[in-house]
């Protein structure tokens, strides 16, 4: 089995590539991320922010293929 790594996506990117990665790792449309982000937004506007800078700074970004 091989394990997968999340990262953020340098291929779908729109601010820092954190719900393009997270849609890569759990096999989602981004769109459906990015919609979780500003629904989240909308409920508290503070802990949506930390956790996306977090995630901009925690996970890395994808390798680059030869």
């Amino acid at each position: 089995m091989e394990s997968r790594r999340l990262y953020r996506s340098r291929h779908d990117r729109v601010i820092g590539g954190v719900a393009g990665g997270l849609g890569d790792y759990f096999d989602v449309d981004p769109t459906i991320v990015r919609l979780a982000w500003v629904v989240a937004l909308l409920a508290g506007i503070l802990p949506a922010i930390v956790a996306y800078v977090a995630g901009c700074l925690l996970i890395p970004d994808e390798p680059i293929l030869d």
